[in-house]
Protein backbone atom coordinates (compact mmCIF):
# COMPACT_ATOMS: atom_id res chain seq x y z
CA UNK A 1 0.00 0.00 0.00
CA UNK A 2 2.85 2.67 0.98
CA UNK A 3 4.96 1.66 -1.88
CA UNK A 4 1.64 2.27 -4.22
CA UNK A 5 1.73 5.55 -3.10
CA UNK A 6 4.72 6.63 -3.15
CA UNK A 7 4.88 5.28 -6.80
CA UNK A 8 1.43 7.00 -7.34
CA UNK A 9 3.46 10.57 -5.49
CA UNK A 10 6.50 10.23 -7.85
CA UNK A 11 4.70 9.92 -10.81
CA UNK A 12 2.25 12.99 -10.07
CA UNK A 13 5.85 14.79 -9.51
CA UNK A 14 7.13 13.60 -12.60
CA UNK A 15 3.80 14.95 -14.42
CA UNK A 16 4.31 18.46 -12.60
CA UNK A 17 7.77 18.79 -13.34
CA UNK A 18 7.15 17.72 -17.01
CA UNK A 19 3.82 20.48 -16.99
CA UNK A 20 6.75 22.86 -16.07
CA UNK A 21 8.99 22.31 -18.54
CA UNK A 22 6.38 22.36 -21.25
CA UNK A 23 5.19 25.92 -20.10
CA UNK A 24 9.10 27.34 -20.31
CA UNK A 25 9.49 25.93 -23.83
CA UNK A 26 6.03 27.55 -24.47
CA UNK A 27 7.09 30.79 -23.18
CA UNK A 28 10.56 30.71 -24.42
CA UNK A 29 8.99 30.42 -28.23
CA UNK A 30 6.63 33.29 -27.16
CA UNK A 31 9.25 35.47 -25.72
CA UNK A 32 11.35 34.54 -29.13
CA UNK A 33 8.03 35.24 -31.44
CA UNK A 34 8.07 38.54 -29.67
CA UNK A 35 11.78 39.64 -30.13
CA UNK A 36 10.55 39.07 -33.71
CA UNK A 37 7.57 40.83 -34.31
CA UNK A 38 9.91 43.66 -32.75
CA UNK A 39 12.99 43.15 -35.01
CA UNK A 40 10.53 43.21 -38.22
CA UNK A 41 8.87 46.63 -37.31
CA UNK A 42 12.84 48.03 -36.84
CA UNK A 43 13.93 46.43 -40.41
CA UNK A 44 10.55 47.81 -41.90
CA UNK A 45 11.68 51.39 -40.78
CA UNK A 46 15.10 51.34 -41.66
CA UNK A 47 14.32 51.80 -45.70
CA UNK A 48 12.58 54.37 -44.70
CA UNK A 49 15.25 56.14 -42.93
CA UNK A 50 17.75 55.30 -45.56
CA UNK A 51 16.09 57.42 -48.18
CA UNK A 52 15.29 60.38 -45.59
CA UNK A 53 18.74 60.61 -45.05
CA UNK A 54 20.04 60.10 -49.21
CA UNK A 55 18.17 63.42 -49.93
CA UNK A 56 20.23 65.26 -47.71
CA UNK A 57 23.36 63.21 -47.64
CA UNK A 58 23.11 61.71 -50.92
CA UNK A 59 27.17 61.31 -51.08
CA UNK A 60 27.36 59.63 -47.91
CA UNK A 61 26.59 55.79 -49.84
CA UNK A 62 29.26 54.02 -47.53
CA UNK A 63 27.48 54.98 -45.03
CA UNK A 64 24.38 54.06 -46.13
CA UNK A 65 25.53 50.82 -47.89
CA UNK A 66 26.65 49.47 -44.34
CA UNK A 67 23.19 49.81 -43.36
CA UNK A 68 21.51 48.48 -46.10
CA UNK A 69 23.82 45.65 -45.61
CA UNK A 70 23.88 45.09 -41.67
CA UNK A 71 19.97 45.21 -42.11
CA UNK A 72 20.14 42.06 -44.66
CA UNK A 73 22.48 40.69 -42.62
CA UNK A 74 20.31 40.84 -38.97
CA UNK A 75 17.59 39.56 -41.15
CA UNK A 76 18.75 36.41 -42.80
CA UNK A 77 19.92 35.50 -38.81
CA UNK A 78 18.74 32.08 -37.63
CA UNK A 79 19.57 31.16 -34.05
CA UNK A 80 19.80 33.81 -31.01
CA UNK A 81 23.83 34.04 -31.32
CA UNK A 82 23.66 34.72 -35.14
CA UNK A 83 20.92 37.48 -34.52
CA UNK A 84 22.53 38.95 -31.50
CA UNK A 85 25.74 39.21 -33.75
CA UNK A 86 23.73 40.57 -36.57
CA UNK A 87 22.20 43.06 -34.51
CA UNK A 88 25.14 44.27 -32.96
CA UNK A 89 26.30 45.30 -36.43
CA UNK A 90 22.85 46.78 -37.27
CA UNK A 91 23.62 49.24 -34.54
CA UNK A 92 26.82 50.17 -34.71
CA UNK A 93 25.36 50.91 -38.70
CA UNK A 94 22.87 52.76 -37.42
CA UNK A 95 24.81 54.82 -34.98
CA UNK A 96 27.05 56.07 -38.31
CA UNK A 97 23.91 57.37 -39.82
CA UNK A 98 22.60 58.72 -37.07
CA UNK A 99 26.13 61.12 -37.08
CA UNK A 100 25.74 61.55 -40.19
CA UNK A 101 22.54 64.16 -38.92
CA UNK A 102 25.51 66.34 -36.96
CA UNK A 103 27.58 67.21 -40.16
CA UNK A 104 24.35 68.44 -42.48
CA UNK A 105 21.90 71.01 -40.13
CA UNK A 106 19.03 70.40 -42.88
CA UNK A 107 18.83 66.83 -41.69
CA UNK A 108 19.19 67.12 -38.31
CA UNK A 109 16.29 69.64 -38.48
CA UNK A 110 14.07 68.02 -40.80
CA UNK A 111 10.79 66.71 -38.89
CA UNK A 112 10.59 63.01 -40.84
CA UNK A 113 14.15 62.49 -39.73
CA UNK A 114 13.35 63.52 -36.25
CA UNK A 115 10.21 61.65 -36.32
CA UNK A 116 11.75 58.41 -37.86
CA UNK A 117 14.95 58.44 -34.99
CA UNK A 118 11.98 59.00 -32.31
CA UNK A 119 10.09 55.86 -33.55
CA UNK A 120 13.09 53.99 -33.81
CA UNK A 121 14.74 54.83 -30.25
CA UNK A 122 11.02 53.84 -28.78
CA UNK A 123 11.75 50.52 -31.03
CA UNK A 124 14.96 49.77 -29.44
CA UNK A 125 13.70 49.78 -25.82
CA UNK A 126 11.08 47.41 -26.61
CA UNK A 127 13.14 45.39 -28.48
CA UNK A 128 15.72 45.67 -25.06
CA UNK A 129 11.94 44.82 -22.81
CA UNK A 130 11.72 41.77 -25.35
CA UNK A 131 15.70 41.08 -24.92
CA UNK A 132 15.54 40.99 -21.30
CA UNK A 133 12.27 38.82 -20.86
CA UNK A 134 13.35 36.11 -23.76
CA UNK A 135 16.76 35.74 -21.61
CA UNK A 136 14.66 35.24 -18.44
CA UNK A 137 12.63 32.85 -19.96
CA UNK A 138 15.46 30.82 -21.01
CA UNK A 139 17.59 30.99 -17.84
CA UNK A 140 14.59 29.75 -16.25
CA UNK A 141 14.38 26.74 -18.13
CA UNK A 142 17.84 25.94 -18.99
CA UNK A 143 17.89 26.10 -15.18
CA UNK A 144 15.12 23.51 -15.01
CA UNK A 145 16.76 21.22 -17.57
CA UNK A 146 20.06 20.96 -15.29
CA UNK A 147 18.03 20.73 -11.60
CA UNK A 148 17.68 17.49 -10.26
CA UNK A 149 15.37 16.01 -10.60
CA UNK A 150 13.70 17.84 -13.47
CA UNK A 151 17.05 17.08 -15.26
CA UNK A 152 15.60 13.49 -15.57
CA UNK A 153 12.25 14.34 -17.32
CA UNK A 154 13.78 16.69 -19.36
CA UNK A 155 16.20 13.90 -20.15
CA UNK A 156 14.36 11.39 -21.21
CA UNK A 157 11.64 13.37 -23.34
CA UNK A 158 14.48 15.76 -25.33
CA UNK A 159 13.97 18.79 -23.53
CA UNK A 160 17.27 20.87 -25.01
CA UNK A 161 18.89 24.38 -23.71
CA UNK A 162 18.08 27.44 -25.31
CA UNK A 163 20.77 30.14 -26.64
CA UNK A 164 20.58 33.20 -24.90
CA UNK A 165 20.13 36.48 -27.29
CA UNK A 166 23.01 38.79 -26.49
CA UNK A 167 25.08 41.38 -28.59
CA UNK A 168 28.32 40.31 -28.30
CA UNK A 169 30.63 41.94 -25.68
CA UNK A 170 33.15 43.83 -28.91
CA UNK A 171 30.24 44.90 -31.10
CA UNK A 172 29.02 46.56 -28.07
CA UNK A 173 31.00 49.79 -28.72
CA UNK A 174 30.12 53.29 -30.10
CA UNK A 175 31.69 53.36 -33.31
CA UNK A 176 33.98 56.33 -33.62
CA UNK A 177 32.52 58.87 -35.46
CA UNK A 178 34.83 62.25 -36.43
CA UNK A 179 33.61 65.05 -38.07
CA UNK A 180 37.09 67.44 -38.19
CA UNK A 181 36.71 68.61 -41.40
CA UNK A 182 32.82 68.93 -41.74
CA UNK A 183 32.26 65.84 -43.18
CA UNK A 184 32.43 62.26 -41.63
CA UNK A 185 35.15 59.80 -41.76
Amino acid sequence: MWGLLAVAALFIGGIGLYNRLVKLREQADAAWADIDVQLKRRYDLIPNLVETVKGYAAHENKTLEAVVAARSSAMSAKSPAEQGRAEGMLTGALKSLFALSEAYPDLKAAGGFQDLQATLAKMEDSIQNARRYYNAVVRDLNTKIHQVPSNLIANSFNFREREFFEVPEGEKAVPNVSFSDGTPN
